[in-house]
């Protein structure tokens, strides 16, 4: 005797032969997102549309109490699960092939995991993806230090444990079988995660205020930092601009910023030197990634009772960018006078 999810994907399948035949690549079932006891056999989940008329087969519906979803998922879409850019990877990696419209469709979306996994064996790729979900957490949580209801933090909490945790399980190659639903126990088994991960996500699930709340997340998102940034991986081959005319544009350019810096030093105004110190020191960041220079902390050494330290940091950090500039053997465009510049450019 069938089953009844057996008798609903036949009755998918033999609408897609009836209705959708040259319309249908492929039919997806997935079972992560059921309860234990709704399952029997593989759940039709999403199809994959090869023309518009296909949409037409979309539908929701409710048996015996169940809800039911056959949806469309583009082969864009399954572009952006192999990628690591759709929430739902799992969609793509634990899916089954139910139907195939031709040996084509079926390779084609194969391949589609195939590369899935090839992004998951690489791991300058997989961290670059685990910035990405820190930042949305991070965003979120921006927002939420400026709601006061219960009920907004919490959901927000919510969500920024989640995209921490895809972080998490990013830096460790991997992404979550069952999504969202059991992250806490998927996460058990990962090789490595946060220090106190698990207790300040445990700890937003039973928190009761908002101050609780948003001061886990802020621990949270703070452990989950420190923890990607001792597990950057090493880019031994990255390029760097080795062009250092382009260095030599830029501080010619920049320098004016330097002469600012220090007369407002010199003045000990701390608003204007604090103003384009941090204006600089976003530059200095810049320059560093595009040349691969040393760190160089500008904003770190700021005091507002100490401007003549500051002063001399700025004209150390200048020496420092002149320097790398001449050992390149780039000359500085700069003219003592403006009568040498009158007669060397005219």
């Amino acid at each position: 005797m069938k089953t009844k999810n057996e008798k609903l994907l036949n009755w998918a399948i033999d609408k897609i032969l009836k209705e959708y035949k040259e319309d249908v690549c492929l039919l997806i079932g997935t079972g992560q997102f059921k309860l234990e006891q709704d399952k029997d056999v593989a759940s039709f989940d999403y199809f994959i549309p090869a023309n518009e008329k296909a949409h037409n087969l979309a539908k929701t519906f409710i048996v015996e109490g169940i809800g039911y979803d056959l949806y469309p998922r583009s082969w864009e879409r399954i572009e952006k699960m192999a990628n690591l850019d759709d929430y739902n990877t799992t969609c793509l990696g634990y899916a089954q092939i139910l139907y195939y419209r031709n040996e084509e469709d079926k390779n084609r979306f194969l391949a589609m995991q195939a590369k899935l996994q090839a992004n998951l064996k690489n791991p300058e790729f997989m961290f670059k993806k685990a910035l990405e979900k820190l930042n949305i957490a991070m965003e979120i949580y921006q927002t939420m230090m400026f709601e006061d209801r219960l009920g907004k933090v919490r959901m927000a909490s919510g969500f920024i444990a989640d995209y921490l945790s895809v972080a998490v399980a990013f830096v460790n190659q991997t992404y979550f079988k069952y999504s969202q639903i059991n992250q806490i126990s998927e996460l058990s088994v990962m090789k490595e995660i946060p220090q106190n991960f698990m207790q300040y996500y445990t700890a937003i699930i039973h928190a009761d205020s908002v101050d609780e709340l948003k001061n886990l997340c802020h621990v949270m998102i703070l452990s989950t930092r420190k923890f990607m940034s001792n597990r950057k991986p090493k880019n031994e081959n990255k390029i760097y601009n080795e062009d250092f005319h382009d260095l030599a544009d830029w501080y010619q350019e920049l320098c004016y910023t330097w002469r600012r810096i220090y007369y407002w030093c010199d003045q000990r105004d701390a608003e204007k030197t604090f103003v384009w110190s941090c204006y600089l020191q976003r530059e200095l960041d810049i320059v560093k990634e595009e040349f691969g220079l040393k760190e160089m902390d500008l904003c770190g050494k700021y005091s507002s009772e100490n401007l003549l330290d500051f002063r001399k940091r700025a004209e150390e950090l200048e020496k420092y960018i002149i320097d790398e500039i001449h050992n390149h053997g780039v000359a500085i465009d700069e003219y003592n006078s403006i009568e040498e510049f009158m007669a060397k450019n005219s």
